[in-house]
């Protein structure tokens, strides 16, 4: 089995860190297939900035899905995850809905934590998706955005530890999960220092990307497939798939 993993951040170190976690994850049941945005931000940090890296996103899918089982978006907004399971017949899977969907099934009221407060509001509509507001606590961060967000796991790991535990003391949750390409790795870090289950979304991506690839059901034959329709201007690949329908 082959999982492609994308990240459309462009910050490479993300990647890296994600792809290692994955393979933890994946064992030797599948080979993990990473791969970076060539272009669009180091960081996507507002939804904006998420929806040009989902057209990225689309792209490099394209250019890559050729003897994949499977795809994990690695970013925790989802960029372009519906768009992708409307064009691609292979399951897609974001990291955000994943740790969301496990969150749910791991224990009764969850949280977000993670390291800009920029991403709040965004990142609750992310749950809304889900339809799981119910059982949702709310979203943790500092006041002020950490700039250097490829060292924010390292600074901010004593007021993300202090976060999680407020999310589990004050809002009754008993599952946190880390938001945040950059916080990759650190739930097993922190884990004995919350007293609730700390997820790592990336973990929970890959487990249901096994899962779901493991089904052999046939995703091709989705109700949502859209027309297919010429284009201009797009990659090529992205292209002769919107053309094919």
């Amino acid at each position: 089995m082959r999982l492609l993993l994308v990240n459309p951040n462009m910050t490479t170190a993300m990647t890296d860190s994600m792809a290692a976690l994955a393979r933890k994850v994946a064992g030797d049941r599948a080979e993990i297939v990473p791969l970076t945005a060539p272009r669009g931000f180091p960081y996507i940090a507002s939804r904006a900035e998420a929806q040009i890296a989902g057209a990225i996103t689309l792209e490099m899918i394209a250019d890559h899905q050729q003897g994949m089982d499977a795809v994990i978006i690695g970013a925790f907004g989802d960029p372009g995850l519906a768009g992708a399971r409307d064009l691609f017949d292979l399951p897609v899977v974001g990291m955000a809905e994943a740790a969301v969907l496990s969150a749910a099934m791991m224990g009764e009221r969850f949280s977000i934590v993670t390291f800009s407060p920029v991403m709040r509001r965004w990142y609750a509509d992310c749950v809304a998706a889900t339809g799981l507001s119910a059982r949702f606590t709310g979203v943790r961060t500092p006041e002020t955005h950490q700039p250097d967000v490829g060292r924010a796991r390292d600074l901010l790991r004593a007021d993300l530890v202090a976060l999680a535990r407020r999310a589990v003391v004050e809002d009754g949750a008993d599952v946190v999960i880390l938001g945040g390409a950059p916080l990759a790795g650190l739930a097993p870090e922190i884990a004995g220092e919350v007293p609730a289950l700390v997820l790592d979304p990336i973990c929970a991506a890959t487990a249901q990307a096994l899962a779901l690839a493991s089904l052999r059901v046939g995703f091709g034959a989705r109700a949502c497939k859209p027309v297919g329709k010429p284009s201009v201007g797009l990659a090529p690949a992205l292209g002769r798939v919107i053309a094919a329908g």
